[in-house]
C-alpha cells in the first residue's frame, strides 16, 4: 500500500463514517481476530462499524472482545444487506476475493461502498479500491497492526485491540512455529503483550477448552490416519457419520490435520472431512518445507491459500476423492522425496 493511498484512507476516516468488516466464510481466529481488532479500532475514533461474519464461527472464539456485537449473515440477511448497501466503507479481511464470502458475494459486489481489502493470501482480486497485500505476513492480524501504525495510530491499540490481534497471530502461525513467524512477529507480539494481551489466558481460552466429544473425534480421526511413506505423505478421512456420532461442533476438526504433519519424515499431510449439507468434501493441506500446497489446492482440488497451508473441496464422495488425491500424489514424486 502506497503512502498516497495511506494519505488518502486516513483523509477518509478524518469524520465518522459507516463501516462494515467482513472475514471469510467459517471464519478462523485471524479472520476474527483481524475484523475485531479493526472495530475496536475503529470504534475508538467514534465510526459507526459493525463486522458482519457470513456465518458462525467456532465456540473457542467467542470469548473474544466485542463478539457479542458480530451479526452472522446467514442469521440475519436483512439488516446485513441494509447495512451493507448504505455503508461508506466496507473492509474485506483475511480473504483474497468475494466468492470467500459465500451468500455475501452478491450484496457485496453490488454496493457502491469504498473497499479496502487487507489479506495475506497470494494472487487477490481486484475487486477493492486500496488493496494492502502482502503474502509474506504469517497472518492478517499482523497486518492489522502494521495498517494501525501506518495511520499513524500505534498508540491507539489497548487491551481489546491487542488481544483480538495477539489471538489471530497465535492461530495462523501454529502458536508461532510456523516459518512465517518472523523476528518482526515476536516483536509485534510483544508490543500487544505490553498493551493487555494476556498470552497465558488467551492460549488456554483458544486450545485448552476441548470438549469430550471433540477429544473423541481427535480419536476416530487418527484412528483413520493413513501413511504413504515412499512418498512422504500422510492422509486423515472424517465422513459425516463419525462426525454426527460424536456430535460434531464447528471448530472441532481444527488442528486434526497437524498431526498427520507431525508424523517423522512427512512433508504432505491432508484431511478430508465430509459435509453432507453442502454436498462437498472439505479439504485442508499442510506441508513442510518447499512443497507448496496452495499450488496443489489450485490445480486438484478448488482452493487455494498459502505455500504451506491451503484448503479445497471436491465433490465427489469421500471415497472417491481420496482415489483421486492418491492418484495424483506420482506427479509430485520428485517435489516429495527431495
Amino acid at each position: 500500500m502506497t503512502k498516497r493511498e495511506i494519505s488518502e484512507i486516513k483523509t477518509l476516516l478524518k469524520s465518522p463514517k459507516k463501516v462494515v468488516i467482513v472475514p471469510h466464510k467459517n471464519p478462523d481466529g485471524d479472520a476474527m481476530g483481524s475484523t475485531l481488532g479493526l472495530y475496536h479500532y475503529l470504534k475508538m475514533f467514534n465510526h459507526n462499524a459493525i463486522v458482519i461474519a457470513p456465518n458462525d464461527y467456532p465456540e473457542f472464539l467467542k470469548w473474544l472482545p466485542g463478539d457479542e456485537s458480530v451479526l452472522k449473515y446467514d442469521s440475519d440477511k436483512t439488516k446485513a444487506d441494509q447495512l451493507i448497501l448504505s455503508s461508506d466503507i466496507i473492509f474485506t479481511l483475511d480473504f483474497n476475493a468475494l466468492n470467500r464470502t459465500g451468500d455475501m458475494e452478491g450484496v457485496l459486489t453490488n454496493t457502491e461502498a469504498i473497499k479496502i481489502l487487507i489479506d495475506h493470501h497470494q494472487q487477490p482480486d481486484s475487486y477493492a479500491k486500496y488493496i494492502y497485500s502482502d503474502v509474506s505476513m504469517c497472518s492478517t492480524c499482523q497486518m492489522i497492526y502494521h495498517f494501525i501504525d501506518m495511520l499513524g495510530d500505534i498508540k491507539a491499540i489497548n487491551a481489546n485491540i491487542s488481544t483480538c490481534l495477539y489471538t489471530g497471530i497465535m492461530t495462523d502461525t501454529g502458536s508461532f512455529r510456523f516459518r512465517s513467524t518472523t523476528s518482526t512477529t515476536h516483536r509485534v507480539i510483544a508490543n500487544l503483550i505490553d498493551n493487555g494481551a494476556n498470552n497465558a489466558q488467551i492460549h488456554n481460552n483458544v486450545y485448552d477448552t476441548n470438549s469430550y466429544n471433540k477429544l473423541q473425534l481427535l480419536g476416530c480421526g487418527l484412528n483413520n490416519l493413513k501413511l504413504i511413506s515412499n512418498l512422504n505423505t500422510a492422509h486423515i478421512t472424517l465422513s459425516q457419520k463419525e462426525l454426527n456420532t460424536h456430535d460434531y461442533k464447528k471448530g472441532d476438526t481444527e488442528g486434526i490435520v497437524n498431526y498427520a504433519l507431525s508424523l517423522k519424515g512427512v512433508k504432505f499431510a491432508v484431511i478430508f472431512i465430509e459435509n453432507q449439507s453442502e454436498g462437498i468434501i472439505k479439504i485442508s493441506l499442510r506441508s513442510k518445507g518447499n512443497f507448496d500446497v496452495n499450488r496443489f489446492a489450485r490445480e486438484h482440488f478448488n482452493g487455494g491459500g498459502h505455500i504451506n497451508a491451503a484448503g479445497g473441496r471436491s465433490e465427489l464422495s469421500l471415497e472417491k476423492t481420496v482415489e483421486k488425491f492418491i492418484s495424483i500424489l506420482p506427479t509430485y514424486t520428485n517435489d516429495l522425496k527431495s
